[in-house]
């Protein structure tokens, strides 16, 4: 390659570094980038899932810190949800309980048991990295050309990961019902580095989502994930699933009943006096009369609402709400 064609081929590569520059104090925001959607009034209370161990290790190898306070930021501004505290500060939470429980707050300062708001719904995120394994070339072909080449080179190998997918599940924390679950995906452009080399002016807060590229795919990622979700709840008058289907229900009527009583079980009754009859129904002779310790045997036989068992004083039947299996 001649003198002349790498002097154009440095300055080309430069000119959008100089413009990086001139821009640095004062970053470039634009009104026509992704936005966080928005609802008209809260759907209840939230509470944002820390990710796993791994994912968390995995995100300080590319310096960043755990992504919650980065969605309870996105959930606040949304409006969707009433965000409570579920992570690091739940601790100060419950030290300032205990200190009002062992008298040390003073007179008045009404801290104690039944004032936390319960979590109407759980979100779990959870990411998924795609290796950058493509930079080599561009990185390799820029070190040719001595200082300028090594920092341009930086750059364009500086990102870790070309791409970020990201999952969010929205639960139902009473029932366990899940109400929702959507994907988001965003991914770098060649040497669509923003402000990553003059990123001062960014740096400091956000745990490296702010002043890192990959954290800036990341956050573009969980915003169009956060938007489909408010997409999905934002017209429905109540995302409560206090029940399960009516083909669930129907399951549950068909399977098996769960804590049946089997041929052999130990019985014992749930108060005193539970009478043990001669005969499977109601006004029948008395056998005995059990205390709320006294055992009897299942015979395995159940009718009319009656299990027969084996008691002291011979067999019998006794309703089968009064007894418990030991």
């Amino acid at each position: 390659m001649k003198a002349g064609q790498i002097g154009v081929l440095v300055c080309a590569m430069a000119l959008p570094l100089a413009g990086f520059a001139q821009d640095s104090g004062a970053p470039a925001t634009s009104s026509n980038g992704p936005q966080v959607e928005k609802c008209d009034a809260p759907k209840g209370t939230i509470a944002v899932h820390e990710p796993q161990d791994d994912l968390i290790a995995r995100l300080r190898g590319f310096g960043l810190a755990s992504p919650t306070a980065m969605i309870r930021m996105m959930i606040q501004q949304s409006n969707c949800f009433q965000v409570i505290e579920r992570g690091v500060a739940m601790q100060n939470l419950m030290q300032e309980r205990q200190l009002a429980e062992s008298g040390m707050m003073q007179q008045g300062s009404n801290m104690g048991k039944g004032q936390m708001v319960t979590a109407d719904f759980l979100l779990t995120p959870n990411i998924t990295f795609s290796e950058n394994n493509a930079g080599g070339v561009g990185a390799g072909m820029l070190g040719m050309f001595g200082g300028v080449g090594h920092v341009l080179g930086a750059l364009a190998g500086s990102l870790k990961f070309k791409e970020a997918e990201t999952s969010m599940l929205l639960v139902d924390a009473r029932s366990g019902i899940q109400v929702a679950a959507t994907q988001g995906k965003a991914e770098k452009t060649d040497f669509a580095l923003g402000g990553a080399l003059f990123g001062g002016a960014m740096a400091g807060g956000g745990g490296g989502y702010t002043n890192t590229n990959e954290g800036k795919i990341i956050v573009a990622s969980f915003l169009d994930n956060w938007n489909k979700v408010v997409r999905a709840v934002r017209d429905n008058p109540s995302l409560i699933q206090a029940k399960a289907g009516k083909a669930s229900q129907q399951n549950a009527a068909n399977s098996v009943q769960a804590g049946a009583a089997a041929e052999g079980d130990v019985m014992m009754p749930k108060i005193a006096n539970v009478r043990v009859l001669r005969q499977p129904r109601d006004g029948a002779a008395e056998l005995v009369a059990l205390n709320k310790t006294d055992e009897v045997l299942y015979l395995g036989e159940e009718k009319d609402g009656y299990f027969k068992v084996q008691a002291s004083k011979g067999e019998g039947w006794v309703k089968k709400v009064l007894v418990r299996k030991q």
